[in-house]
């Protein structure tokens, strides 16, 4: 069974840090892309990053020159490094697991940031 399982969340003051972790169980595939989303009660999830197993990155809009994305493919470890946080990146952090960068199938429960001014 495929299990993700983020951690890292909390409450920070606007232009503080936090990293973020997701780690993923019971999948062994050697190619596969994981990625951040996340999501505001009542809006829709926003893309944040991804990154695959080639190494490619990708970054939404509102987060491009804040936030880092990495994956240690050894320990299947998503990491997202968030600094100069602001209020707006107040949301449901979590994870997914693809195939593919544009075939998600598996997501963590998440984990709560909130960015306070």
């Amino acid at each position: 069974e495929v299990q993700l399982a983020e951690s890292g969340g909390g409450s920070v003051e606007s232009g503080g840090s936090l990293r973020l972790s997701c780690q993923a169980s019971g999948y062994t595939a050697s190619r596969y892309c994981m990625a951040w989303f996340r999501q505001v009660p009542g809006e829709e999830p926003q893309f944040v990053s991804s990154v695959d197993t080639d190494g490619t990155t990708l970054y939404g809009d509102s987060v491009k020159g804040r936030f880092t994305v990495s994956l240690n493919n050894a320990e299947n470890t998503l990491y997202l490094q968030m600094t100069s946080l602001k209020p707006e990146d107040t949301a449901m952090y979590y994870c997914r697991l693809g195939f593919a960068c544009d075939y998600y199938f598996e997501r963590g429960p998440g984990t709560q940031v909130s960015v306070v001014s």
